[in-house]
């Protein structure tokens, strides 16, 4: 599964088969299935990434990382700090 196509819609924000979630640039492996939940906003939401290098991190603002691929560097959004579905979880 390929993570986030902006220009043509996102379909996987409602799809919740077992499966892992790769960078659409270069397959990079980034989130499992089983760290996905439902969530309002407009794309898939997450708590963890699949592996520590899975994506780099960098701050944009308060409460807010801006999140790549771990290995080519593609945008891929935020992480959102206290966001998640449980107390101290992050939203990715």
């Amino acid at each position: 599964m390929s993570f986030c196509s902006f220009l043509g819609g996102e379909v996987f924000k409602d799809h919740f088969q077992p499966g892992i979630y790769v960078c659409a640039k270069c397959g990079h492996e980034l989130f499992s299935s089983h760290a996905k939940y439902e969530h309002s906003s407009p794309w898939p939401a997450f708590t963890e990434t699949i592996h520590e290098d899975s994506v780099s991190k960098r701050k944009e603002r308060p409460g807010a990382l801006k999140v790549s691929c771990g290995k080519c560097g593609n945008g891929l959004g935020h992480e959102f700090l206290n966001d998640g579905p449980k107390r101290g979880q992050s939203r990715f």
